[in-house]
Parts: C-alpha cells; structure tokens; sequence
C-alpha cells in the first residue's frame, strides 16, 4: 500500500491496515511505498509493524531521484531467504552481508550520498517534529487558500488530507491542464498534473521538502491569477485566505547554526 499518495494528495493509515492483517491471521507481508510521506509525514516502520518499506531521495528528503531505500523487517528476511523466486530489487541478502561492514555490493550514488548527509543535517537542526508539523500547516494554508476559491480538493475525507500535497478539483467544464498550461507559460510554475480517470479534472500543489510561507504564498498567487485568466469564477481570494491561516499559526522558523 502508499503511505502517501501524490497522485490523490491522501495519506493511508498503515497503523489500521497492520491491525486489519493480524486480525485476520493473514500472513501476507504488508509492504509499504513512502517514497513521498518519507520526511514529510509521520511514518514508523517498526511501531505500525511494516514489514517492508520503500522509500526515495526525490520528495521529503530535498534531492533528485537516483537513491532508494528499503527498511525490513525479521519476517520480510525471512521470506527472501526462503523464496523461490527470481528477484534483484528484493535481493536483500547481498546487501545485508556487506552493510556489515559498511559497504554496498554495487556501484553506490555517491554525490547523492553526500547530498543526503546534508538534508539529513537539514532536518535533524529543524527537528524532526517541527519539519512534519510545518508540512502540516502549509498544507492547512493551501487548503484554505481552495476553499476560498470556492472549489474542493480531491482528498475529502479531512483526516486523510496529505501534508505534502493538495489536489485542486476544477468545476465542471473546465480544462485543468489549460490552467497548468497558463501557469507555466505566464508565471513559470509547474504544478502537477491530474492522472488516469482525474486527468484534466485536477491539478496538484505541493508543499513539501524545503517549502516556508513565501514559498507556499508564491505558488497560491500564481495559481490564483491562472484560474483567473482561465476565467475560472472564484468566490474570494486564495492568498488572503491562506495568509491569515499562515498569520495566526506564525513562529519564528528553525535555523541551522552558523
């Protein structure tokens, strides 16, 4: 299953689904995709009872792709081990083998790794606690800025919304991706497209990774003016909206030191 989903902009309760597994005696392995939730939203491999967990650079973590990551559990090695399979990415014993020592059986991605130190350092001088709440509270800000324009989001169930990402549904008869097209030809923002059965009835906003206030109320000015040249009709103002929700819940952000 996918912790969080950034096609849909809606977090899973893995918590609930491990429960529903044990509870039925099932004995099927509970994988996991957290390749957008890792470092953007609450996530415990060994707590919620993952068995195996799949992550990547290219989201929370601030860097482009080319780095994936797999966190196991003692019956997900177990079933590798005793699989018959012909497998390479759950090929784990290799891997494990030489971690021993601090090696990796391949060619690693090593300016990646680099990176990574230094977003990991990133997040541990914010805190882990703080980077989460404030991915919770940009997203609050969007999705007030949606409401405001008098339109719904794709995620509709309130405590599933995702921290990471909010979906823009457009009202009947008018082409997302025209307003994708006009944002970034007009104001060279990229928003994310509506996929399968939503295409062209949605787009996508994303606040995750690196994104403060201004980011997120630079972004919202420039999808407000594109659904106005779309000639969307909008009930209020997105950005105003959001910048009070930003106001009210304002502190002084954490900084690395010098």
């Amino acid at each position: 299953m996918v912790h969080n989903e950034t096609s849909t902009g809606v977090t899973s309760d893995i918590a609930a689904v491990r429960r529903a597994v044990d509870a039925a005696r099932h004995p099927a392995l509970l994988m996991v995709d957290t390749i957008s939730g890792l470092a953007s939203a609450d996530y415990r491999h060994d707590e919620w009872g993952v068995d195996v967990t799949v992550g990547g650079s290219q989201k929370g973590l601030m860097l482009p792709p080319g780095l994936g990551f797999n966190a196991l559990s003692p019956k997900a090695l177990a079933a590798s081990r005793a699989a018959k399979l012909p497998r390479s990415y759950w090929g784990w014993d290799e891997i494990v083998a030489m971690n021993r020592n601090g090696y990796w059986p391949y060619t690693p991605n090593t300016n990646l790794l680099y990176g990574l130190a230094e977003a990991i350092e990133m997040i541990e001088a914010e805190g882990l606690e703080n980077v989460f709440a404030r991915h919770q509270r940009l997203a609050s800000a969007c999705r007030a800025a949606v409401r405001a324009w008098g339109l719904e989001t794709q995620c509709v169930e309130e405590a599933c919304h995702s921290p990471v990402l909010t979906g823009v549904m457009m009202p009947a008869g008018v082409d997302a991706d025209r307003v994708r097209r006009i944002a970034y030809e007009h104001f060279d923002l990229s928003l994310g497209a509506g996929l399968g059965k939503v295409k062209g009835l949605m787009f996508r906003i994303g606040h995750l990774g690196e994104c403060n206030d201004l980011a997120l109320v630079a972004a919202l000015g420039g999808c407000e003016m594109s659904l106005q040249l779309a000639g969307v009709p909008l009930a209020g103002s997105g950005v105003a909206a959001a910048l009070a929700e930003l106001r009210s819940t304002a502190r002084p952000a954490a900084r690395r030191p010098e």
